[in-house]
């Protein structure tokens, strides 16, 4: 995938030049005419390098690249200061706000092109996947396949060694706090309230709250009023990036189905994990959510697809008609256990910590490991 440039002048005509001449050099360009919107694009459409222009209204570049330095989630994103300012002061206080570069206009469009190409090949090996918190999705094929189930056990395996975070995004339909625990079920209602340009990571850690067990918690209520929440995908995923700074590893709990907000997140999942059972309905609904999430750009090699058994029956689909059906191999099969999660649960623990033994807490186990391997975490 083309590497995106974050382009910020107030000067349209100025925008509209530089990013015709990266997109000829083949750079997707996104664009913000000032320094609020630099920000905030910043954060939205996670570029991979800024060219920012000094001189304008309201905000200067300074400020702009010293919030950028100063917030985690693109403190390590390139910085190139292009600007009419010349003189020596300028530069030093550019470089002094965190600019990685500074070139003055009118430049030619080679240089420009070359430095860009420095910047961003220096950035690739300063900054690898394996630098960032492996963010791990949970979706249900349909509602009551035992996704958060899942989503709860695995997340409670990998805080065993790594900072982890939890993360409830059923608004409106939360159940992971009260299996936990915790009455108190409302930060993440409380956080997508917010603009987006008001999360800060600060803000999400004080709506996080600790489970013995070392996981941090984001909760969503159980409440009908929170799923009429106007809630926009750029909200959601700044939410997800400050989680992504905050933890080592994040696992989010998005429910069932692919909804607009759902898919909107996807390109913030590293691993997205889509739970079936081994019926008709939810494979055939599998199947046609795998297309839909190729089609949105999430490769087929980070989805992966568990089976839960959640009692057996004789008239099941075997696992092997399954992966015909969805053309796509099981990573996990989990065996049924309704009544040791319903004692987990009045327990206020997840099954591995319940009763660690258990056959199913070892799949459960099993599956963390193996997802969690393809990323050093």
């Amino acid at each position: 995938m083309a590497e995106k440039i974050l382009v910020v002048d107030d000067d349209i005509e100025s925008l509209k030049l530089i990013g015709l001449m990266l997109q000829r050099q083949g750079y997707q360009v996104v664009t913000a005419n000032s320094g609020q919107q630099a920000l905030d694009r910043a954060l939205s459409d996670r570029p991979d390098l800024i060219i920012l222009d000094i001189m304008m209204s309201v905000m200067d570049g300074y400020e702009v690249c010293r919030r950028l330095r100063h917030d985690p989630l693109t403190q390590h994103l390139p910085i190139i200061m292009f600007t009419a300012k010349t003189l020596v002061d300028d530069k030093v206080a550019g470089f002094e706000a965190g600019a990685d570069d500074y070139l003055t206009k009118p430049t030619h469009p080679a240089e420009l092109v070359s430095r860009v190409k420095v910047l961003l090949a220096r950035a690739a090996q300063q900054y690898t996947p394996s630098d960032r918190a492996l963010v791990w999705g949970f979706l249900g094929a349909k509602g009551g396949v035992g996704t958060t189930t899942l989503a709860t056990n695995v997340a409670a395996v990998l805080a065993k060694n790594s900072p982890t975070a939890l993360a409830d995004f059923r608004l409106g339909q939360g159940t992971l706090g009260l299996s936990l625990g915790f009455a108190r079920s409302t930060g993440m209602a409380n956080l997508l309230t917010r603009p987006t340009n008001e999360i800060e990571a600060q803000a999400v850690e004080r709506e996080m709250v600790t489970h013995a067990s070392g996981l941090r918690l984001l909760l969503s209520s159980g409440r009908p009023k929170e799923t009429l929440l106007n809630v926009s995908p750029e909200t959601l995923a700044a939410v997800v990036r400050h989680l992504r700074a905050l933890q080592r590893v994040v696992v989010l709990d998005l429910g069932a189905g692919l909804s607009r907000l759902t898919a909107r997140m996807l390109p913030d999942v590293d691993q997205l994990t889509l739970v079936v059972e081994p019926n008709q309905v939810a494979l055939t609904l599998a199947r046609d959510m795998i297309g839909e999430m190729q089609q949105i750009g999430l490769d087929r090699n980070r989805i992966s697809v568990v089976m839960v058994n959640r009692a057996q029956t004789s008239v099941q689909v075997p696992w092997q008609e399954a992966e015909q059906l969805l053309s796509h191999e099981m990573t996990a099969i989990i065996s049924p256990a309704p009544e040791l999660a319903f004692q987990a649960a009045e327990a206020g623990l997840p099954i591995v910590l319940y009763q660690p033994n258990s056959i199913v807490a070892s799949q459960f186990s099993k599956l963390a490991e193996e997802i969690a391997g393809r990323r050093s975490v």
